[in-house]
């Protein structure tokens, strides 16, 4: 297996950053298109355990948008051969002296790279 070739470590990339640029300014759609429409898809938050695409949708729509502006740090995105990949990062917001760590599972779909898991934490 081939890990991080360029090309497709340039894909998860620009993918983990639309990601991330729907998240902060609360793109509802491009959220939701970003995770597997799957009832195997999950989502564990800082407050919740979201089981299937259903759920995690339904948590995006309920979602506030206040307070999504945060810096990231220590990212590292892996790449396994030519469709699945893990992105990991640490983020603070503003409003929190807390830091926060996220992690994405991602496959390429036939619509593209899609998170399959994901994770949210804050650090005590």
């Amino acid at each position: 297996m081939e890990i991080n070739l360029s090309d497709v470590l340039a894909e998860v990339g620009a993918v983990f950053r639309r990601y991330e640029q729907a998240l902060v300014h609360n793109d509802v759609a491009v959220l939701d298109e970003l995770f597997w429409d799957s009832p195997h898809t999950l989502r564990f938050g800082v407050g919740e355990n979201l089981y299937g695409y259903d759920a995690i949708r339904a948590f995006r729509a309920a979602r506030s948008a206040q307070g999504l502006a945060r810096e990231l740090g220590a990212t590292v995105i892996t790449t396994y051969g030519r469709d699945f990949a893990t992105a990991n990062t640490e983020f603070r917001r503003a409003s929190s002296e807390k830091t926060g760590r996220q992690s994405q599972t991602w496959v390429r779909t036939p619509q593209g790279w899609r998170v399959v898991a994901a994770h949210v934490s804050l650090l005590a």
